[in-house]
């Protein structure tokens, strides 16, 4: 089995700065592309940045200049600097990683447990 397990959330004030970790470990072939996802009560989960196993991200509109996705491949983990922090932006962030457990297998998408963050006005 892979687990995700994700820190750094919290409360900030609107401008501030947050870094949320996330660190896969279990059996552990290769992982392809690693993802911070974020969802509100009663909305659908929407991407907010993804990075593949050679580092070309990808992000939503709605965060592009002011996150940054950035991972270490030798610590299976996933970053995600969150500077500029808006009101808009509290929501429980989720990673997810799309891990091959075997040369031979298919990869699997795993999810962590999640990780809230609040940005007051």
């Amino acid at each position: 089995q892979v687990q995700l397990v994700e820190s750094g959330g919290g409360l900030v004030q609107a401008g501030g700065s947050l870094r949320l970790s996330c660190a896969a470990s279990g059996i552990i072939f290769k992982i392809n592309t690693m993802a911070w996802y974020r969802q509100e009560p009663g909305n659908q989960r929407e991407l907010v940045a993804a990075v593949t196993s050679s580092s070309v991200t990808n992000y939503a509109d709605s965060v592009k200049g002011r996150f940054t996705i950035s991972r270490d491949n030798a610590k299976n983990t996933v970053y995600l600097q969150m500077n500029s922090l808006k009101p808009l932006d509290t929501a429980v962030y989720y990673c997810a990683a799309d891990v091959s457990q075997s040369r031979f297998s298919v990869p699997r998408q795993y999810w962590g447990q999640g990780t809230q963050v609040t940005v007051s006005s």
